[in-house]
C-alpha cells in the first residue's frame, strides 16, 4: 500500500467514476484501474461497487476511505511542518440546506484556514442529497434538521448509512416574507394570515415528500405554492410575488442584503437543527471550526 493509491482511491470516491478521478490525476484509465485492483488484493477488501454508471463504496470501502483521509491528512501536516507550508492544500466539504448561518459560517471557517490555495465546497441542496453527500464521503458533515413530524423517517434513514445527528440549536417556527410585504407590520403571523400569498418551498427532487421537505409547513394546508431550486431564487421570488416560505427565523442581512425580514409564526412546531457526521470517524479541525463558526453565528444573532 502506498500514499498513491490512497490518493488515488480518494479521488475516485469523491468523483464516484473512474474516468473522471483518472482525469483529475493526469494519469492514464487502466492504470487507475489496476492501482486500484493491486490495493483491493492487497487490503483483502472490495473498496468500490462498479456499475455502468460509475462506481460506489462499499461498507468495507467507506471504512478504508475514512481512515485513508486520516493518513492523507497527517501527511500533509508532516509536509507543512518539515517541507514547505505552502505545499499544504486543505480541502473541506459541507452538504447542508439552504441556511443563511451556514453561508456566514463556512466564510468564517475558510478565512480561519485561507492560504496559498485550498479546496473548500458548500452545497446547498435537497435533503435526501445531503444524506446521500455524507453517506458517500463526498462532504464530512451535512446541516439539516428534525421535527415531530420527519425525525422518525429521517433517523431511520440515517442509522441504515452508519450516520448521526447532533442537535446544534433549536429554534421556533418563523416566517420569512420581504420586508415590503404587507405582513411586515405583524409582530406575529398566523396561517390565516398567509392565506392569500404564494408559499415558497424548496424542491426536492425525486424525493419530494413531507418528510425530505425543508420547510416543516406542509403544502396541503395552503392553496399556492412555488417550488424554487436555490435561495436567490427564492428571496426574489418572496420580495416581487409577496410570497413567504417558513425556517428557523436565523437570518443575516449580510447574505440577504436586508430584503428578506423574520416574524415569529403562531405554528406549534419546533426545529431541531444539527449536523450529520459518519459514525465514530473523527472529525476534522475544519469540520470543528465550521461548527463553532454556526455555534458562535448564532450566538450573536
Amino acid at each position: 500500500m502506498t500514499l498513491k493509491q490512497l490518493e488515488y482511491v480518494t479521488k475516485v470516491a469523491e468523483t464516484g467514476n473512474i474516468s473522471t478521478a483518472a482525469s483529475k490525476l493526469y494519469i492514464a484509465q487502466p492504470s487507475l484501474t489496476h492501482a486500484i485492483s493491486e490495493l483491493e488484493d492487497e487490503m483483502k477488501i472490495s473498496i468500490f461497487n462498479r456499475t455502468n454508471k460509475g462506481v460506489s463504496l462499499t461498507k468495507d470501502g467507506e471504512l478504508f476511505i475514512a481512515y485513508a483521509r486520516q493518513i492523507l491528512d497527517q501527511t500533509n501536516l508532516l509536509k507543512d511542518k518539515f517541507i514547505n507550508e505552502e505545499n499544504r492544500k486543505p480541502s473541506f466539504s459541507v452538504s447542508c440546506q439552504h441556511y443563511s448561518f451556514c453561508v456566514t459560517a463556512f466564510s468564517e471557517c475558510v478565512k480561519k484556514y485561507e492560504t496559498n490555495q485550498y479546496d473548500f465546497t458548500l452545497r446547498e441542496t435537497e435533503t435526501h442529497e445531503i444524506i446521500e453527500d455524507v453517506a458517500n464521503l463526498k462532504s464530512e458533515i451535512g446541516v439539516l434538521y428534525l421535527s415531530k413530524k420527519n425525525k422518525e423517517i429521517i433517523q431511520k434513514l440515517l442509522k441504515k448509512n452508519d450516520l448521526i445527528f447532533t442537535s446544534l440549536f433549536k429554534a421556533y417556527p418563523h416566517v420569512f416574507i420581504s420586508k415590503n410585504n404587507p405582513l411586515s407590520k405583524k409582530n406575529i403571523i398566523t396561517l390565516k394570515d398567509l392565506e392569500p400569498y404564494p408559499y415558497l418551498t424548496y424542491e426536492q427532487g425525486d424525493y419530494n415528500s413531507f418528510y425530505y421537505s425543508e420547510e416543516f409547513l406542509p403544502k396541503v394546508d395552503v392553496k399556492k405554492n412555488i417550488m424554487v431550486r436555490d435561495r436567490a431564487t427564492l428571496f426574489n421570488l418572496a420580495d416581487k410575488l409577496n410570497g413567504y416560505t417558513v425556517s428557523s427565523g436565523k437570518i443575516f442581512k449580510d447574505v440577504n442584503e436586508n430584503i428578506i425580514i423574520a416574524k415569529k409564526f403562531d405554528y406549534d412546531e419546533e426545529m431541531n437543527i444539527g449536523y450529520i457526521s459518519h459514525k465514530n470517524f473523527p472529525l476534522s479541525s475544519y469540520a470543528k471550526t465550521f461548527i463553532e463558526s454556526i455555534l458562535n453565528t448564532i450566538n450573536e444573532n
